[in-house]
């Protein structure tokens, strides 16, 4: 297996992952008129209301029903991006977004644009944040990571503490896999870059330790449920939570995407992202050619409308692969 087909694993793992997350469909119906969105909390509301159990999934009335095919969304595309922009110094890439209403991105990621366009560019872009502790950097890493490069100055546009100490350890363990190391040797790579005294360092600590327990990905899932999240607050992409789940399970199913990413999306409070962390993993492990056929790597365009059509991994080999 040659490093170019392990870095082309990394991203089809991502966007099967990302599809594979229950918020994909939603990022996806993003396409569809705002008054189709608005339809589906209406029903949402009326079930509600009646107290029914029926409730509504993303669908299609009088629009196009290809974007709500299984298929990658959010992470997929900022990874498609940054890949795009990788050679770029990454305050200036970000800046070229200001301005725009057409663009879609975590709060984290929402937050830097307007700091960028006042003119407050990193580190302070990124701790004068109110989501610093996001994972949206450390889902951009899998591109540094590929190629071996830091992702600091990257995630430093958009976070701070937990959410730049998760990109790096992303990208060393992206990195580690490229090159062809075990998963283990991954895992230790990202520890490394997780102090004991942080809360993901602690985090990602107690999620290994539970999955390694559980024995495999499948029952690892309460288990973590229990260990890391408390239900309390309403947006589940922090990186002290993503980031060791994803490394829990890559370990514990012995690198494999079939077990580990579907058990990600088991946990629907991650389930934005730590399925897609997941895949990149494991895919970065096995290689593309071990990967399951059939997983589409086509962006619809829900965050960056330019990218609509487009194959992810075309973006990816005539770039960096």
């Amino acid at each position: 297996m040659t490093s170019g087909d392990r870095i082309l694993g990394a991203f089809a793992g991502l966007a099967a992952g990302d599809a594979a997350g229950w918020p994909s469909s939603r990022h996806r119906a993003g396409v569809h008129a705002p008054w189709s969105r608005r339809l589906h909390r209406e029903l949402d509301a009326f079930a509600e209301e009646h107290r029914v159990t029926t409730l509504p999934v993303p669908f299609a009335l009088n629009q196009p029903v290809a974007p709500l095919v299984i298929g990658p969304s959010d992470d997929a595309e900022w990874l498609a991006w940054t890949v795009l922009t990788i050679d770029e110094d990454r305050a200036e890439a970000f800046a070229g977004l200001t301005g725009r209403d057409d663009v879609r991105a975590r709060i984290s990621v929402r937050t830097a644009l307007d700091n960028l366009a006042r003119g407050l560019g990193p580190p302070a872009s990124g701790h004068d944040n109110p989501h610093f502790f996001d994972d949206a950097a450390a889902v951009r890493a899998v591109a540094f990571g590929a190629v071996g490069l830091d992702p600091t100055a990257d995630a430093q546009v958009t976070n701070a503490g937990d959410g730049v100490l998760g990109a790096v350890a992303m990208a060393r363990a992206i990195g580690v896999l490229v090159d062809g190391g075990p998963m283990g040797d991954a895992v230790r790579a990202a520890l490394e870059a997780l102090p004991d005294d942080t809360v993901i360092g602690r985090a990602t600590r107690i999620a290994l330790a539970v999955a390694r327990e559980a024995g495999d990905p499948f029952a690892a899932v309460p288990a973590l449920d229990a260990a890391l999240f408390d239900h309390v607050y309403s947006y589940g992409v922090a990186a002290a939570e993503t980031l060791p789940v994803a490394l829990a399970l890559a370990e514990v199913s012995g690198g494999s995407i079939g077990t580990a990413v579907p058990a990600a999306a088991c946990l629907a409070t991650v389930a934005d992202s730590a399925p897609a962390l997941t895949g990149a993993l494991t895919g970065a492990f096995t290689g593309h050619g071990a990967l399951p056929r059939g997983w589409s790597t086509t962006l619809t365009g829900c965050c960056l409308p330019e990218l609509a059509g487009i194959d992810l991994l075309d973006i990816v080999r005539g770039r960096i692969g």
